[in-house]
């Protein structure tokens, strides 16, 4: 097995290599009003009920739509549509219509208000289940309650950020299905 040299690094930018899975696009809507944001900050919290936590900072638009409408759509981007993903993440506020300007296609859900992305791979329709960790760290908790995931490729090639401006693209896929106990596949 190898070991590596390890250097002093700055804690502000761990991260690059501990987010946690792809970047996603969560739509919202709220009294007629909706939006789009990019979003690296995400995590499953549990599998039944299927339960993700969310990062938002509380001066993104969508923080509001979303602590008050309680809900959203967790899109699932690949990398066709990277340059939409950042031009969504550099703009911010509620002043456009960010599904015209970037030429992305809303569908309603089934479960929520908030738009699905037509564009994007999968969406997840979610319902806020838990607050309390909203006022202290931003910190949504979803319980996912309608998935769309499209037909195929079976693995989608998404895009993970890494810091400064670096993203990695999901390669290739290795099976060690056989060495895994059932319990924990």
């Amino acid at each position: 097995m190898r070991t590596y040299k390890k250097r002093s690094f700055p804690l502000s930018k761990i991260r690059r290599f501990i987010e946690p899975g792809p970047i996603v696009l969560i739509s919202s809507a709220h009294l007629g009003e909706r939006n789009i944001m990019t979003l690296g900050w995400h995590m499953m919290l549990g599998f039944e009920p299927a339960l993700v936590g969310c990062f938002i900072w509380d001066e993104n638009h969508s923080f509001s739509l979303i602590r008050r409408s309680k809900e959203c759509v967790i899109n699932i981007p690949t990398f066709d549509i990277i340059d939409t993903v950042i031009g969504i993440g550099n703009t911010h506020g509620g002043k456009d219509d960010k599904f015209a300007q970037f030429g992305l296609t809303p569908v309603k859900a089934s479960k929520v208000d908030a738009p699905l992305i037509a564009e994007c791979y999968a969406n997840f329709e979610c319902k806020l289940v838990e607050g309390s960790r909203i006022n202290r760290y931003s910190l949504f908790i979803f319980e996912v309650v309608k998935a769309h995931v499209a037909t195929s490729p079976r693995y989608p090639e998404t895009v993970h950020y890494r810091g400064d401006g670096v993203f990695m693209v999901s390669g290739r896929n290795l099976s060690y299905r056989r060495r895994f106990k059932a319990v924990n596949l």
